[in-house]
């Protein structure tokens, strides 16, 4: 004889057992979903093509400085690199980086403060002429701060009145590369104070601070990042410029001679030599451009 409460007991349990089967299906069939979302995450849209040109653009970049290290002779690398020459124009070539770098650290900042907050007739065509070294040769420039500069230039009688003679010396070597380096750091610091949060400032006026200190307290801090990444790409630029430090410094052995000059001088007496110091200068650069994003650095300047 049948028991109708066993069966109705027992249907509510089929239907519990049909019903977890369907939330197990859906749990792996969310998994399966969420597994594609990640792989499309992964490649954030990027259609296969384009994977394939970056890869391409990737190793245009990288292909040369290889054939490069392949070309050195690393038996006599050592030698190569500490001859008396390589050392005064590596020597020069960081001491003038630094000095040119602080140089357009003091000149850019307000400038790119000026392009990103103010507002005035005029201000697109002062963009483009603080952008002007980018887009001049590196001759032209160089020829520009020697009719500007110069002994017989537009300052070089007043300056010259004063006891103050600018080209063909160290100082040269300086103010060439800052002209060729400082779009680079106004770019990144405009981009910065354009892109940083206002309500901060606001804040800070509000509660009685004056602009000077909001500025230092508030402003500066936030746009420490693109502070950090302009004076790397400015200090980067300034190691590897030649034009207009050959045509307004000129290229005297321990006075204007950087790398970039002496690295061309013994491109034609000495090749290995050539190739050996061309090398040196990559690794300081991307030496430079590691330590500058490095994770403590990242940290103090609240990158993560």
């Amino acid at each position: 004889m049948s028991d109708p409460g066993g069966e109705a007991t027992r249907a509510p349990r089929g239907r519990a057992g049909v019903g977890r089967n369907r939330r197990d299906g859906a749990r792996l069939d969310g998994g399966r979903l969420n597994d594609t979302r990640s792989n499309s995450a992964r490649l954030n849209g990027v259609p296969g093509w384009m994977l394939l040109a970056a890869v391409l653009g990737l190793a245009f970049i990288l292909v040369p400085p290889l054939a490069m290290a392949l070309k050195v002779d690393w038996a006599h690398f050592i030698p190569l690199v500490t001859s008396q020459a390589s050392v005064d124009a590596l020597s020069l070539s960081l001491r003038t980086a630094c000095l040119s770098t602080v140089l357009c650290i003091v000149l850019g900042v307000p400038l790119a403060a000026v392009l990103s907050r103010a507002r005035f007739p005029g201000q697109r065509v002062l963009r483009a002429l603080v952008l002007l070294p980018l887009v001049i040769p590196p001759v032209v420039g160089g020829l520009a701060l020697l009719y500007a500069f110069g002994r017989f230039g537009l300052l070089g009688p007043p300056l010259r009145a004063v006891g103050v003679e600018l080209s063909f010396s160290t100082a040269a070597v300086v103010l060439a590369q800052a002209f060729v380096s400082l779009p680079y750091l106004v770019l990144s610091m405009e981009g910065a104070l354009s892109s940083g949060d206002v309500r901060y400032e606001t804040v800070a006026a509000t509660l009685g601070s004056s602009p000077a200190a909001t500025w230092w307290r508030v402003t500066l801090p936030l746009a420490l990042p693109g502070l950090l990444s302009g004076a790397v790409l400015a200090f980067a630029r300034c190691l590897g410029e030649f034009g207009a430090t050959l045509t307004f410094a000129g290229n005297l052995q321990g006075v204007t001679r950087t790398l970039p000059l002496e690295i061309y001088l013994a491109r034609e007496s000495d090749p290995d030599a050539a190739a050996a110091l061309a090398l040196l200068l990559v690794a300081v650069a991307v030496l430079v451009v590691g330590l500058a994003h490095g994770p403590w650095v990242r940290r103090k300047a609240g990158v993560r």
